[in-house]
């Protein structure tokens, strides 16, 4: 069955949302090489909130006319506000056209990154601004703490943007990964091109994707982000001045997610051929460059693994697969622990956050299941129902202020490919203790020991995530 069969079965119930998200559909072309590499201005303010007049540079395309979100209860702007003490669903952003595929939140600011070439911006649930890409689909979006804001495309680029500092409106593109003049030194060198595995396009230099973009993570105290690739790789980039340090060819399929860990230096990869594997980060010999090794095969199993989330804190290890599980690891002195599985889901899992000792999960059945750590323990607090759509990303973070009786208030975003986001708040003391999920033994796919030398096992191909 080819894979744009097998998505379609994945995602069954939603035949509108799964057209959109059929699997390496290809629409940039791979002879341009600078598309907006002069980091042109092309932001654009909203109608309906705060933000100064249009101001474009370089883009032909004319300014929105008004905003194609649709303002519902607790946004404002009209609607009737959320108390503060609420919990539950808070407030929805629908937007006429376009499915979800990506977002971040930092602070009171949000992202939200579509199939059309618009990023936008909230601010206190409340559109602020947005910015268009030269790339059609934006399947990932990480901020940093300096502000800049990374964003992972179909076309396999990594895109950079700030805010600008007299308008917070107005966002530029300061950069792209890799950088222009460091692309064409490799393409003049023949040493530069490595094979792929891209239909039409055999060779490629190595220090750009050759595939989508399918997930960021950044290490903000190493000062590293973390690009993985459909191409089966994943790159190593400095964050100080964009270089690309490091190409690792990872896994025998698509590389849907990756996840760096923040301790120890380890890095976790999840694929459509059903691995996880754990990389820790070395000193390469030459100059200041990067090595990371194979440390482990942490999952080995026949569903694609979705989706990854760390704590680094508690230093525990969340991941989703196609199965509908969330398997979670223990890391202790070094190693992984195999903690258990979490069932809450009928169809994929396609996005993982964690907040504290909170865990959310979204999938393809339309759900979130929010999950609480206690120990060795997870407590299902409560599931979350409300899209009418696969729920393909979602973000998290802890109020500042505790609730009454002292429980832990978090926010939650949740994007789906019905295309709405919508705006939840949890407390982390909503279960009856008959919820409690224990540890339980590992199902034979998810706790294979790893013991050395690893053998690679052939597996039939299996479709990457959307």
């Amino acid at each position: 069955m080819g894979n744009h069969q097998k998505l379609l079965n994945f995602l069954r119930p939603e035949p509108a949302a799964v057209a959109a998200c059929s699997p390496r559909s290809f629409s940039s072309s791979s002879a341009s090489v600078s598309d907006d590499d002069g980091y042109s201005c092309s932001s654009y303010p909203t109608t309906d909130g705060d933000a100064s007049p249009s101001r474009y540079c370089g883009s032909s395309t004319p300014p929105t006319p008004r905003s194609p979100w649709a303002h519902l209860p607790g946004l404002g702007a009209g609607g009737a506000v959320a108390e503060p003490g609420a919990t539950g669903l808070i407030a929805s952003l629908v937007k006429e056209d376009g499915h979800v595929y990506s977002l971040a939140a930092t602070g009171d600011v949000l992202y939200t990154g579509t199939d059309s070439r618009n990023v936008r911006v909230w601010r206190d649930q409340r559109e602020l601004a947005g910015f268009r890409t030269a790339s059609g689909l934006v399947k990932a979006i990480v901020v940093a703490h300096d502000g800049r804001i990374f964003t992972g495309h179909q076309d396999g680029k990594v895109r950079v943007w700030r805010a600008d500092a007299d308008n917070p409106a107005v966002h530029r593109q300061v950069g792209s990964l890799p950088k222009l003049k460091d692309y064409l030194k490799s393409a003049v060198n023949p040493t530069s091109y490595v094979e792929t595995q891209r239909k039409g396009r055999q060779r490629a230099v190595w220090l750009r994707h050759s595939d989508a973009v399918s997930s960021l993570s950044l290490d903000e105290g190493a000062g590293l982000l973390y690009s993985a690739s459909w191409d089966r790789t994943f790159k190593v980039w400095r964050v100080s001045d964009s270089k690309c340090l490091e190409s690792v060819s990872a896994h025998d399929d698509a590389v849907n997610t990756v996840a760096a860990a923040g301790f120890d230096s380890v890095v976790f990869t999840g694929s459509a051929d059903g691995t996880v594997k754990v990389w820790r980060r070395e000193t390469a010999a030459k100059g200041d460059a990067t090595k990371h090794v194979l440390e482990k095969v942490l999952r080995e199993g026949e569903s694609a693994v979705t989706a990854i989330a760390v704590s680094p804190e508690d230093r525990v290890v969340y991941v989703g697969s196609s199965d509908g599980l969330v398997t979670y690891w223990y890391w202790v002195d070094g190693e992984a622990r195999y903690g258990g599985v979490l069932k809450g889901h009928k169809m994929a899992v396609m996005c993982l956050a964690v907040a504290g000792n909170v865990v959310v999960s979204g999938s393809a059945d339309r759900t979130l299941c929010v999950w609480r750590r206690d120990g060795a323990e997870h407590v299902c607090l409560s599931v979350l129902a409300g899209h009418t759509g696969p729920v393909k990303c979602v973000a998290m973070d802890e109020e500042a202020a505790a609730g009454s009786g002292g429980d832990r208030r978090f926010v939650v975003y949740s994007g789906s490919l019905d295309g709405s986001v919508k705006v939840w708040r949890l407390s982390d003391a909503q279960a009856a203790p008959s919820q409690a999920w224990s540890g339980r033994p590992a199902p034979a796919p998810y706790a294979e020991a790893w013991a050395p030398p690893y053998q690679t096992v052939a597996k039939p191909k299996r479709v990457a995530a959307a």
